[in-house]
């Protein structure tokens, strides 16, 4: 598996819309369906990237944390599906469900939005404040598959109680690393 960074879009940026399909509901949702009141987080992920597999847990726990607390959030998958099949809409729901994942999983079908969001690996977060500008983007935290560090989603969660006690976060970011999104040709 090759490792691939974050691009690390410039904090500031507004948050870029989409219209994509919600692969649990069957319906089409925009930025401002998922919108939270403190902050919107959104989550590049895949169902088969090892790297997911092993946050998948943690990125549950922080959704469930921070959404009775006023955040929004989505997961969106952007993967090429006629070279992974694995990673298409009936197999996103079946992972959405099996995970129980308390997020909108979103299908990016032209994968258009990964480019918008300067997405480059799976998992790749971002945080957007309650003025739709990015203040974080990059790691949940320092775990990754076979590294023996625990699970805590710090890095996101810190950025989080940042935004809800209405402090300014912290501009020393890591970059997510994970497998790359897996580009059309």
């Amino acid at each position: 598996m090759a490792l691939t960074p974050s691009n690390m879009l410039p904090l500031g940026t507004k948050a870029p819309d989409f219209f994509l399909l919600d692969t649990v509901t069957e319906n089409r949702m925009n930025f401002t369906d998922i919108k939270g009141e403190y902050g919107t987080v959104v989550m590049f992920i895949c169902n088969h990237c090892p790297f997911v597999i092993h946050v998948n847990d943690e990125l549950v726990r922080v959704a469930n944390d921070y959404r009775v607390a006023g955040f929004g959030f989505v997961a969106i998958s952007s993967n090429d599906i006629e070279n992974y099949p694995q990673d298409g809409p009936n197999f996103m729901k079946e992972v959405a469900d099996r995970e129980n994942y308390p997020f909108p999983y979103l299908y990016d079908e032209t994968q258009e939005v990964a480019r918008n969001y300067d997405a480059a690996c799976t998992p790749d977060i971002y945080v957007f404040d309650r003025n739709e500008k990015l203040v974080y983007r990059g790691q949940l935290d320092d775990s990754r598959p076979g590294n023996g560090i625990p699970l805590t989603g710090r890095s996101l969660r810190e950025a989080l109680d940042a935004l809800l006690g209405n402090k300014v976060v912290s501009p020393e970011q890591k970059p997510s690393i994970g497998c790359n999104i897996k580009w059309k040709k």
